[in-house]
């Protein structure tokens, strides 16, 4: 199963090679660019603070309500989570109507309505708009908060809490706040198991008090509705809104690194590296700089065809995207960010590239062509987005809580083709600071740190420092631990065979039945395997009911068939497929090296050569399998292929992995097993 694993990962490959085929490269010939107006909204302030906008258009039959709680950021601290778990709770029934009962009417209504701490939407047909906005208003002023749903929440938090401590992505999100902003600071600060364990349900009814407040809240009511009854709905159900003012702290002061950095988090189970270049920046909407802030960022990683997803994607075929992100935050300041995520291989190569780019929009004027083609996909991409109800109302509120001009949206098409090559490098200058730059990298340092460390921008080589995966300094990783006196590579794989059942019953076993299951695009991808112990094999994939590849090995030859085609063995593939078409194909192995210790999940795992080509790793603790490492050649290279091996359980005596996890690419595949049988539901008939 395990060599049959990685023929699957070949073929979703060519699917997913493909279908990026696809010429984006070539833009349609556009018409005349439409002209932005939400309209002058009617506004009126009520006397709890709450200020309302509303705005007529009854083109369609429906109302839409938006609220915001425009509140300052606040660090949660011991209770980090609280506003996760309050926002969570909401929206799930009221004191006066029971969750199922508040679903159901919504469901009847065909409506739309969602809840949280900073606010709310809520959509329907303008027939009902009376019931949908007491409906909102019941949910939002009269939430109710139990026991039986806090648990829930924090349930459901910790599962992800403890998910993500496996997920480079998870700890790579994380970290990059701590750096930027520091952990005392609400933008920098993360949920722990603990301070979710901290909030109780007094916990949650008091912070709701606290910040689910009217005075810095703005509502917007939109669509086929007439202004003065949406102002008779609003008074009739939201005057009971108590004033009250969140609370606001001075917040940690936010600095740039001294100098260019590597932070390196080392995570020993990563099958690529994240990889993200940012530093801080204080610009604001209201701001000169921000139209050409825009486009210059939408230049150097804002699209397909931006300079940075260019170079690593269609030059170098790092990544499958990569790309850079500009937030403008009100209450402090931002991190602009560049960020992929590559192969171990090419991870020193990557970063030096994202460097070059970002120097090039520093540096160079962009080409005419570019500057033009990209203001004109950006501005497609805005009016585009300007037919949504909520992004309607959200510009609305941004012109109200950003101090924006009021006709700042009529005037951002002519604002952003005003922008010249001198303002694009102008802005980089002043916002995409490449000599302070923070290159936060999450990955396995004993496959990328010995090039790391020699890499250089602009003659100056770019130190590394080291930190754990919540973002405080720690020592750089020792891969060359001293090994317990007598470990060799055999005694490695003997206490797997003990640890899991003893050689004596896998000796027994004649052939291993196994199905399997995995979340992959939207779809489920079914899996089934056999071997046995003739040396055959068998895995066959499935998207649904279709059958998308088959792999066959009866012990002498074998083939692949996919898309209708049948491509024989390779006699390269033959022998590979000899050596592990076994049931436990460890136990014909006479050759197996101990190469080492290496950390991994928390803890460390021995590395045990088994061939040229394969590597397999297995926890110090338990002796147990964790992880396989494959060599495979495509396209004249040698790519690592990570298969990862957790949640052992017992089948009649003997310990299976079920839950068998594959990189593919930017994305991994979890293989959660279903059934395993053995010495039975296996014939010679499956190997032809």
């Amino acid at each position: 199963m395990k060599k049959n694993i990685i023929y699957l990962v070949a073929f979703l490959l060519t699917v997913i090679s493909a279908n990026a085929q696809i010429d984006r490269s070539k833009m349609p010939k556009s018409g005349p660019t439409p002209t932005i107006n939400l309209g002058e909204p009617f506004t009126f302030k009520m006397g709890n603070g709450l200020t309302v906008l509303v705005v007529e258009n009854h083109k369609l039959p429906r109302v839409s309500v938006s609220l915001s709680l425009d509140n300052p950021p606040n660090a949660e601290g011991e209770k980090a989570g609280i506003s996760a778990i309050t926002s969570g709770m909401m929206g799930k029934g009221t004191k006066s109507i029971d969750k199922d009962t508040f679903n159901e009417e919504v469901d009847f209504l065909g409506a739309t309505l969602d809840i949280g701490t900073q606010g709310g939407f809520a959509q329907s047909l303008s027939k009902y708009a009376d019931r949908i906005i007491e409906l909102f208003a019941d949910a939002t002023l009269h939430p109710k908060f139990t026991q039986e749903e806090l648990d829930l929440e924090k349930k459901k938090l910790i599962e992800n809490i403890k998910t993500g401590e496996k997920s480079a992505e998870a700890i790579a999100q994380r970290v990059r706040a701590v750096l930027a902003y520091g952990k005392n600071h609400p933008a920098g600060e993360y949920v722990t198991e603990k301070t979710v364990n901290n909030i109780n349900l007094s916990d949650i009814e008091a912070y709701y008090r606290m910040n689910f407040v009217p005075s810095y809240a703005y509502m917007v009511i939109s669509g086929d509705i007439t202004t003065d009854k949406a102002k008779k709905l609003v008074e009739k159900h939201f005057t009971s809104w108590t004033a009250g003012k969140a609370p606001s702290f001075t917040l940690p002061e936010v600095r740039d690194a001294q100098y260019r950095q590597i932070n390196f988090v080392d995570m020993p189970n990563a099958v690529q590296t994240e990889v993200s270049v940012m530093n801080i920046t204080d610009l604001k909407m209201a701001d000169e700089d921000h139209h050409a802030a825009l486009v210059a960022n939408y230049i150097l990683g804002g699209s397909f065809g931006s300079y940075i997803n260019m170079n690593l994607r269609e030059e170098h075929g790092y990544t499958y995207g990569a790309g850079s992100r500009f937030p403008r935050e009100k209450y402090h300041n931002s991190a602009f960010r560049a960020s992929t995520k590559v192969r171990n291989m090419v991870t020193d190569s990557a970063v030096v590239e994202i460097l070059k780019e970002i120097k090039r929009i520093r540096t160079e004027d962009v080409e005419d062509e570019m500057l033009k083609n990209a203001k004109a996909k950006f501005l497609g991409e805005f009016i585009l987005a300007s037919e949504s109800d909520r992004t309607i109302a959200r510009r609305s509120i941004n012109i109200k809580t950003q101090d924006l001009p009021k006709d700042f949206y009529e005037t951002f098409i002519a604002k952003i083709n005003a922008v010249s090559k001198a303002d694009v490098k102008r802005v980089a200058n002043k916002y995409f600071n490449v000599d302070k730059a923070r290159i936060v990298l999450v990955g396995k340092g004993s496959d990328v740190l010995e090039n790391l460390e020699k890499v250089s921008f602009e003659g100056k080589k770019v130190p590394i420092l080291y930190f754990d995966k919540y973002g405080s300094k720690t020592e750089k990783p020792d891969y060359n631990a001293a090994l317990p006196e007598g470990v060799t590579g055999q005694s490695v794989l003997d206490t797997y065979f003990k640890n899991i059942g003893g050689k004596e019953k896998l000796e027994a076993v004649q052939s291993v039945f196994t199905t399997a299951e995995a979340a992959f695009n939207g779809n489920t991808l079914g899996l089934v395997a056999k071997t046995t112990a003739k040396n055959q094999s068998l895995i066959e994939v499935k998207f649904g009911a279709i059958t998308a590849q088959k792999v066959v090995f009866d012990g002498t030859t074998g083939y692949v068939m996919a898309q209708g085609q049948r491509i024989d063995y390779t006699e390269d593939q033959i022998k590979e497929a000899k050596a592990d078409s076994y049931p436990f194909s460890e136990l014909k192995n006479a050759s197996a090296k101990l190469e080492g210790t290496q950390p991994y999940d928390g803890g460390k795992a021995y590395a045990v050569k088994l061939s040229d080509k394969k590597t397999a790793f297995f926890d110090t603790e338990t002796g147990l399998k964790v992880k396989e490492v494959t060599i495979q050649e495509q396209g004249g290279q040698k790519i690592p292929v990570t298969v990862m091996y957790s949640d052992y359980k017992e089948v009649n005596g003997i310990k299976f992995p079920f839950t068998i996890s594959q990189a593919l690419g930017p994305q991994k595949i979890d293989f959660v097993v279903k059934e395993i049988k053995i010495n039975e539901g296996v014939t010679d008939e499956d190997f032809k």
